[in-house]
């Protein structure tokens, strides 16, 4: 856990004043999940992506996603090379280790998609050619609040990809003092050093697989999701790819916690970040008849948590 630690302490020193914040990102990098982050521009969202790949080594990309981007653009395309006379790949922009995924939702729905194989199954496909991406692979994809200029919503099967969803929201003042005074004196990102190798962090992730979840455990995950499927304020439950979600968002935070085992807190310290972007709710929901968070928080309350020993 601690060379986990010592990713955060680095990204602290750029991304200031959001601590949770960042140990969410931190659990779900462990858990080898991909992270949306919705919020208006100019809150950090980039920061914070520049700020972990530096930390852990990785190779980094980023792309401005606009309605005149291409999917090739994304996964890569093929040319005719005159002096073998063989057609050549030419990699895309996603195939590094932490992919930026800057204003998701301003690209076409055509564009988005291009993501959707390399999210779920760690390859890109070009003309019947699959080319994996490196190891580790994380995406983190920004959007704007729905309803800016030029944004559109981002299809269920985009979001369920994505393993938490976070909002960065505005600084408190007196961290946004610090901030200002550090960018005076400092380069932020030139700060950071990179603390583990790729090799490192693939290491971490076994370790996170391996946390032991007992029976008990695994039906109290499984009650909770079910628990949105029946509720009179959701249309849309959660999908099993969510029950897996919150199964390994569940084993980073035990082992984040230093425990080769899940206890019910972790299920429900993660609960809110892995599930809700997934749900549907209905209109009553959505008017603010009934808040989205009381709903969430009353599946918590109902659903009995198991007596762990």
């Amino acid at each position: 856990m601690s060379k986990a630690q010592d990713v955060i302490e680095e990204v602290k020193k750029a991304f200031i004043g959001k601590d949770e914040l960042i140990n969410r990102v931190m659990l779900a990098v462990l858990a080898g999940g991909h992270i949306l982050i919705e919020d208006i521009p100019g809150v950090g969202k980039t920061t914070l992506a520049l700020a972990f790949s530096k930390a852990m080594s990785l190779d980094y990309g980023r792309m401005q996603f606009t309605p005149d981007v291409l999917p090739s653009d994304i996964v890569g395309y093929t040319i005719y090379n005159k002096n073998t006379g063989l057609m050549e790949y030419q990699k895309g922009a996603v195939l590094c280790n932490l992919f930026l995924a800057d204003e998701l939702n301003r690209a076409t729905s055509r564009t988005q998609s291009a993501l959707l194989e390399a999210m779920e199954e760690n390859q890109v496909t070009v003309d019947g050619v699959s080319h994996p991406t490196p190891r580790p692979f994380i995406v983190i994809a920004t959007q704007n609040p729905f309803g800016a200029s030029g944004t559109q919503l981002l299809p269920d099967s985009q979001i369920d990809r994505f393993m938490i969803r976070l909002s960065i929201g505005y600084p408190e003042p007196l961290k946004e003092f610090e901030l200002l005074k550090r960018k005076e004196s400092l380069n932020l990102l030139g700060d950071i050093k990179g603390v583990i190798s790729k090799n490192e962090l693939i290491e971490m992730r076994k370790k996170v697989h391996s946390v032991y979840v007992n029976d008990d455990i695994y039906c109290y995950i499984i009650n909770l999701i079910n628990a949105t499927r029946t509720s009179h304020y959701i249309i849309q439950g959660a999908s099993p790819r969510a029950t897996i979600a919150l199964t390994a968002m569940a084993k980073a935070s035990a082992w984040f916690d230093g425990r080769d085992f899940v206890v019910p807190e972790d299920v429900q310290s993660v609960f809110h970040t892995t599930i809700e972007h997934r749900l549907v709710y209905t209109p009553e929901a959505h008017k603010g008849i009934v808040n989205k968070q009381p709903v969430l928080n009353t599946i918590l309350k109902n659903t009995p948590a198991p007596k762990i020993a």
